[in-house]
């Protein structure tokens, strides 16, 4: 893979900085997200047309993911997990149109993964108090404090390893298919790398993403009960 060099420049109180494609595809994924939210919310009626019902499925299939894994008290999550669904669903699958996908940069992938160790830490101490959520780290024996310490800071750690690693290895095999392709004629570059696209970026970017929803929201469970 290539190194990663800015697509252009953002001056800001003076600093010039750098713009990579990551950054910008998720820029990109973000606009388009707002712009169909914007349109696919407007003039709901109590009749759903064919355009209100895609919301509706969508919406029912991200509520029932909470409640059947979380339970009816953590529907508040409902706008959290869903945000992730959507975003790593088109993020993942932007290999498809020849884009390289954002959570192939690392920073991408432990952004998310932070933002979900916050998450789950915040919950924890809103629901059982800061008390009794420093009390959980040497429960049940005092001398497992650093084992309980470790196992909480490798939550970032763990989801943003897999989310980067597999969909690096993803984008990895594609390019070297590609290469391998290069002394064919155009005719087999264009076929034979579908199953491979099928597989890494359709099939994997939504496993992918389902492992990653999946754990935050048993992190968010677990360590709010501990």
């Amino acid at each position: 893979m290539e190194d990663i060099a800015p697509l252009f420049h953002i001056k800001f109180f003076g600093y010039s900085i750098g713009i990579v494609e990551s950054i910008f595809v998720q820029w990109c994924i973000i606009a388009i997200v707002a712009v169909l939210c914007l349109c696919f919310t407007r003039n709901l009626k109590i009749i759903p047309d064919k355009k209100q019902n895609i919301i509706e499925m969508i919406m029912d299939f991200i509520n029932n993911l909470v409640k059947n894994n979380m339970g009816e008290e953590y529907m508040g999550f409902v706008p959290y997990i869903g945000t992730i669904v959507i975003f790593l669903s088109i993020a993942n699958l932007t290999g498809l149109l020849g884009v390289t996908p954002p959570t192939v940069d690392y920073s991408v992938s432990l952004a998310l993964a932070l933002i979900t160790f916050f998450v789950v830490q915040w919950f924890a101490i809103k629901k059982i108090g800061l008390g009794h959520y420093f009390k959980g780290y040497v429960e049940p024996y005092s001398f497992i404090l650093p084992i309980n310490l470790i196992e909480r800071v490798m939550l970032p750690v763990s989801l943003s390893f897999r989310l980067f690693g597999n969909m690096t290895a993803g984008v990895v095999i594609i390019e070297l298919a590609y290469k391998s392709l290069a002394s064919l004629n155009g005719f087999a570059q264009v076929l034979l790398p579908i199953p491979l696209h099928f597989y890494f970026d359709l099939f994997d970017g939504l496993i992918q993403m389902v492992i990653f929803v999946m754990l935050t929201m048993v992190n968010i469970k677990v360590i709010a009960e501990h």
